[in-house]
C-alpha cells in the first residue's frame, strides 16, 4: 500500500508544531519509538555493563538487541561487527588511528573532493602522522558525479585504503559504491564508506556492497545522537584497538570505549523498530526481491521500510526540482535529471542571485521553515564548486515525513525571496 503520510507523522511528536522541517541532512526529527525506548531504557534498567544485578542484565539485553537490529539494518553477517560510538567522525577517528598502524611512509590512501570532511580529514592526519600519500578524487562541478576515471587511474597505483561516501552530504549524489568496493578490493585497497547521508533514504547491504568498513549515524535515521561502526570481522578483530586494558579484547567491545550512551542505544533499537513497522505497515509485494535474497524478520521488515520511503521520497525530489526550475535566480547543484532520481537523494543545495546563503534561511526561518546554509562539513565542495568564501549554500532536505504540501510552501516563500 502506498505511504500514508498522515499516520507517519504521528509517529514523530516533534512535528506537532507550526514549523516545517528541511533540515533532515543535518539530524531528522526523532521517531516516538525511540523516544520511548530511551525514557524505558532509563527507568527501568539505567546501569553499567556486566554487572550481576538485575537492570544490568537487562541492560545488556538491550544493548544486544541494539546490537543485533542494527546488523539487521546493514545486513551484516552477525552483531559483532557492530561498533557503537558518540558520532561517525569519532568513530572514524578511532579506527583510522588503528588502521595507521598498519601503514609505511609512501602507502598511499584514496579520498573525494565529494566527501564530508569526517570522511577527508582523519585520513590526512593519518598521512600526516605515518608519511603517506594522499591522491584526490575530484567530481564533476557540473552535474556532482565522482570522476570514476580517475578513482580506476588512482587504484593503479595499489593504494592501501580508499575513503568515500555513498551520498554526498551537500549534492545529494549516490556514488556507485559497489562497483567502487569492487574495483578497490580488486587493486587491494581496504574500503571505508561513509554512509551518513544515504542511510536515511535507501536500503544498506553491506554484504552485497563487500565494503570493508561503512559508518553511519542514527540521529540521521530518526534516532538519537549516537555513531555506528560496521566492520568486517575479521578485520575488527586483528586490529589494534586503543583501550583501557580491562576492556574487552574482542569486537565490538574492544572499539566501543568507556561507559557508552546506552540509553542512546536504546534509542536505535526504537528508530530501527519504527523502520520495520513502515515497512510491515506499508510493505508491499513489489519488495519481493528482498525475499527471493533470503531475506526474513526483522531483515525483511526493514528492507521493505526503506524501500517504501525510498519510493516515496521520488515524488518528494521530483517535485522539489519542479520548484527550483521555477525560482528565478537559483542555482541547484549536483543532480538535475528529474529521470535519473535513483542517483541522488532527496538533499539538495542552492544559491540564489543577489542572496547570502544566510540571508536566504534567515528569511526562511521567519516563514517557519527550517533549511541549513553554509557547507555542512563539505568543505572540499564548497573550495572545488568555488563558493565557499560566499558562504557556501542553501540546504533543503526532504525525508519520509515531509509532504509535498510543504514543498509547495517553501517555493512560495522561495518566490518571495527571490523577489
Amino acid at each position: 500500500m502506498p505511504l500514508d503520510i498522515s499516520r507517519i507523522r504521528q509517529q514523530f511528536p516533534s512535528l506537532d508544531r507550526p514549523a516545517i522541517f528541511f533540515d533532515g541532512p543535518g539530524g531528522t526529527q526523532i521517531a516516538r519509538p525511540s523516544l520511548e525506548r530511551i525514557q524505558n531504557y532509563l527507568l527501568e534498567c539505567n546501569a553499567n555493563h556486566e554487572g550481576a544485578f538485575e537492570t544490568s542484565r537487562k541492560s545488556d539485553e538491550i544493548l544486544d538487541a541494539a546490537h543485533a537490529a542494527m546488523a539487521d539494518f546493514l545486513n551484516a553477517s552477525r552483531p559483532d561487527e557492530i561498533v557503537f560510538g558518540p558520532n561517525m567522525t569519532t568513530l572514524t577517528l578511532s579506527l583510522s588511528r588503528s588502521l595507521a598502524r598498519t601503514l609505511n611512509p609512501g602507502d598511499e590512501i584514496i579520498v573525494t573532493r565529494l566527501d564530508h570532511d569526517a570522511n577527508i580529514s582523519p585520513w590526512l592526519l593519518v598521512a600526516e602522522d605515518r608519511g603517506c600519500k594522499i591522491t584526490w578524487i575530484d567530481f564533476d562541478v557540473e552535474d556532482g558525479t565522482l570522476i570514476l576515471d580517475e578513482f580506476e587511474k588512482a587504484l593503479e597505483r595499489r593504494p592501501r585504503i580508499a575513503a568515500f561516501g555513498y551520498a554526498s552530504n551537500a549534492l545529494g549524489t549516490i556514488n556507485p559504491v559497489r562497483k567502487m568496493a569492487a574495483m578497490a578490493r580488486e587493486a587491494g585497497a581496504l574500503t571505508y564508506v561513509d554512509a551518513v547521508q544515504y542511510a536515511p533514504h535507501g536500503p544498506i547491504d553491506v554484504q552485497a556492497l563487500g565494503c570493508d568498513f561503512l559508518a553511519c549515524s542514527a540521529y540521521k535515521f530518526f534516532g538519537p545522537h549516537v555513531g555506528i561502526l560496521y566492520g568486517r570481522y575479521d578485520l575488527l578483530d586483528e586490529l589494534q584497538a586503543y583501550k583501557v586494558r580491562p576492556a574487552s579484547n574482542t569486537p565490538p567491545g574492544k572499539f566501543e570505549t568507556g561507559t557508552q550512551n546506552h540509553e542512546g542505544i536504546a534509542g536505535v533499537l526504537g528508530a530501527l523498530e519504527y523502520l520495520a513497522w513502515v515497512g510491515e505497515t506499508f510493505g508491499s509485494d513489489q519488495e519481493q526481491e528482498y525475499i527471493d535474497e533470503g531475506f526474513s524478520g526483522q531483515r525483511l521488515a526493514l528492507k521493505k521500510g526503506m524501500s517504501v520511503t525510498r519510493a516515496y521520497e521520488y515524488e518528494l525530489s521530483r517535485a522539489l526540482l519542479d520548484i527550483f526550475a521555477s525560482i528565478p535566480g537559483l542555482r541547484l547543484y549536483g543532480p538535475t535529471d528529474p529521470r535519473r532520481l535513483e542517483e541522488r537523494v532527496p538533499t539538495f543545495s542552492f544559491t540564489l542571485e543577489g542572496k547570502h546563503p544566510r540571508e536566504v534561511a534567515e528569511a526562511l526561518d521567519k516563514e517557519g521553515i527550517y533549511v541549513w546554509d553554509g557547507n555542512y562539513y563539505a568543505l572540499a565542495v564548497t573550495e572545488r564548486l568555488g563558493i565557499e568564501a560566499s558562504g557556501g549554500m542553501v540546504r533543503v532536505g526532504a525525508t519520509h515525513y515531509n509532504s509535498l504540501e510543504e514543498i509547495s510552501r517553501l517555493g512560495e516563500a522561495l518566490k518571495r525571496i527571490a523577489g
